[in-house]
């Protein structure tokens, strides 16, 4: 069991008859609690947009959706391990034991992931795009209106076991994990840096798992 002082989470089993984060997947975490996005890490890039998601897991894979507004939009890259934080950007960092190394999976729209794993920023594996590409993505527009400064987007991402190739996890069970969610946009005309658990520190860096929250399977 993974201890920590920060947010807690409950991850509720969503039955292992759902598979794809199309569909039926989208609907019921839809129908979960809604968790938001809301920290502004860095005050002097205090842009908020809305973000909020929702988890939920089966033996088969652990399933998060985002749901995004914001008043300026982009989605440049395609292809997966290209830094995708430059567009909208929404990420999620978590750690499966207590090595003290964590996964980034950071996503724009267009489902492109960047996707690493290491002890922080700078000491890194990036992820084989092979591997990357069995994450399965579904994005939603809900509005899509530049001339009104609006768009709102959702994006349904599910995490297989295999993807977390540096950890012996065969499905998933009941447990505790260290993890936060984000959301970015480096060069966006307002550039913003928004977490789930707070970022204190004053170093303008999502890559500090201090300041993870923690995740219960249950």
């Amino acid at each position: 069991m993974i201890k920590g002082r920060n947010k807690r989470l409950e991850v509720p089993f969503i039955g292992n008859a759902i598979k794809s984060p199309g569909g039926m997947l989208s609907t019921v975490l839809d129908q979960l609690a809604r968790n938001a996005v809301d920290q502004v890490c860095w005050h002097k890039l205090e842009h908020k947009p809305r973000v909020e998601f929702s988890i939920g897991y089966n033996r088969e894979a652990m399933y998060v959706k985002f749901y995004v507004t914001e008043n300026a939009h982009s989605a440049t890259f395609k292809q997966h391990n290209e830094p995708v934080y430059k567009d909208s950007c929404v990420e999620f960092f978590i750690a499966i034991d207590d090595s003290g190394n964590y996964y980034n999976f950071e996503f724009n729209s267009l489902g492109a992931c960047l996707a690493s794993y290491g002890k922080d920023r700078h000491a890194r594996i990036n992820l084989d795009e092979q591997l990357i590409a069995t994450i399965e993505t579904t994005t939603v527009w809900r509005s899509k209106l530049p001339e009104r400064n609006l768009y709102q987007w959702e994006i349904t991402v599910a995490f297989t076991p295999a993807v977390f190739y540096f950890n012996d996890i065969q499905h998933f069970a009941p447990d505790s994990y260290k993890a936060n969610f984000y959301k970015c946009g480096d060069d966006l005309p307002k550039p913003h840096y928004l977490s789930w658990n707070p970022v204190t520190s004053t170093v303008v860096d999502f890559h500090q798992s201090r300041y993870f929250g923690v995740l219960h399977l249950i």
